[in-house]
């Protein structure tokens, strides 16, 4: 496959040199009325020729993308194109393009596309940029954009850009998963647990049905049934409860078995002190996941989303403005976003109208704690006959992630003293370890 595409990647690398070509020909006033011809690829197979079917770009589209991934392919392209014409050098603002930082060659801009896809003609250049404006598809879908300009510079000068990701995916046929960063506060969450592993309240697992079901049916409804006028394309929830009830796990096992990427959002990598930072690093983070089908999943959610004060002072004024626009980019969002929080109190009723379901996360009964006790611990693990789950259950009130903590303690100890056993004796002193850690009165 990777050759494959390598052949595709020249043969479009080739079919671009034409369109240069022409173009420079003209402009030097050796022009011959030679017709493109159309991209041909050698197989349909390969990730380019996909991701072309998959959009089906014109012929100014698929220029502009080829222009921007051709610096990523060969750095010296455009500089030995225009070489030809002028062999001794010189300035040729005309065909615009800018050097970066490291890279040495040309990094083709707006300007450059123009002076390529249109030359002199004033609509041709128009059409261009209009192809190069947010409301296009390229950028709507966060393919291709233009980078913006210092004020007063003319807008076509600024870079073009294509998405890391879309560069990867035409040239090594997968997209990395994005790295915790000061850019991307977010964590990628996974498990091997199932839903059988999971024990929750009955009604809790029905609200969290009626969530998957969305995932799965929301694209038939707003496509195929055309309710995308009357609809938003988002889906936004509440968990709440006591931390280890489950809420963290229950994201990912949606993720999980809907085939989407989950990713916890650290909010205090994303507030900050200064004025107009959160917003920007709110806006860096939802426009890496715009069109990705992620589920965003922002734990301790109260941080940003708690009650709001009473504006006394500029500091305020600006918090209450971050969250207006981390409600705005929320609701915006085409995928589903999920906030959890320990405590429902903790976040403003008018926050809380904006989602279209509160769960709730209690802690679990003593019937539940009896199932997760049954499912805690390893089979290599010899469980004392003086135990009685059923009666511990009732006994002491735990979540199921300090009974997580408490199984962990007892398996160590019983490794280190290589009995693979525990008795009551044992798992009381573990359980009591618990209780003084969570500070619960024993």
């Amino acid at each position: 496959m990777m050759s494959v595409n390598a052949i595709n990647l020249e043969q479009a690398l080739n079919w671009l040199k034409d369109v240069v070509t022409k173009c420079l020909r003209a402009h030097f006033g050796q022009a011959e009325n030679v017709e493109i011809s159309p991209l041909n690829l050698h197989n349909d197979n390969s990730w380019l020729a996909q991701f072309i079917a998959g959009r089906e770009p014109g012929f100014e589209e698929l220029a502009l993308l080829m222009l921007v991934i051709t610096p990523h392919l060969n750095p010296r392209f455009f500089n030995q194109i225009i070489a030809e014409y002028l062999p001794e050098g010189g300035d040729f603002p005309e065909f615009g393009g800018v050097k970066g930082s490291h890279h040495r060659g040309i990094l083709p801009t707006g300007e450059t596309a123009q002076f390529i896809l249109g030359g002199d003609d004033i609509k041709k250049r128009l059409n261009v940029q209009h192809i190069l404006s947010s409301e296009y598809w390229f950028s709507q879908q966060r393919i291709l954009w233009l980078e913006p300009v210092t004020m007063g510079e003319p807008l076509m000068s600024g870079r073009l850009i294509l998405d890391p990701e879309i560069i990867e995916l035409l040239t090594l046929g997968t997209v990395a998963k994005p790295r915790f960063s000061m850019d991307f506060p977010a964590e990628y969450l996974e498990t091997g647990m199932e839903w059988e592993d999971l024990v929750l309240h009955p009604n809790t697992l029905c609200h969290i049905r009626e969530i998957e079901n969305w995932i799965t049916y929301n694209d038939t409804l707003l496509q195929d049934w055309g309710m995308h006028k009357k609809l938003k394309s988002g889906y936004r929830a509440l968990f709440y409860g006591p931390s280890g009830t489950g809420k963290t796990l229950t994201a990912t096992l949606l993720g999980k078995y809907t085939g989407k990427n989950v990713f916890r959002i650290d909010l205090s990598r994303v507030v900050s002190k200064y004025i107009g930072e959160t917003e920007k690093n709110l806006s860096k983070l939802f426009d890496k996941a715009e069109h990705k089908n992620w589920i965003l999943f922002f734990d301790e959610a109260d941080a940003l989303f708690g009650k709001r004060t009473d504006i006394r002072d500029a500091h305020d004024k600006y918090a209450n403005q971050e969250v207006a626009y981390l409600l705005q980019r929320i609701e915006s969002y085409n995928g589903l976003v999920i906030l959890a929080t320990n405590q429902r109190s903790n976040i403003d009723n008018a926050f809380a109208r904006r989602f279209q379901t509160i769960i709730h996360f209690p802690m679990p009964r003593p019937e539940e704690r009896y199932q997760i006790w049954n499912k805690a611990f390893p089979p290599q693990m010899l469980i004392a006959d003086d135990i009685d789950w059923q009666h511990i259950a009732v006994r002491f009130e735990l979540t199921g992630a300090g009974i997580t903590n408490i199984m962990h303690y007892c398996a160590i100890e019983a490794l280190a003293d290589q009995s693979l056993y525990i008795d009551f004796k044992r798992l009381e002193s573990a359980i009591l370890r618990e209780y003084i850690k969570e500070g619960k009165v024993v």
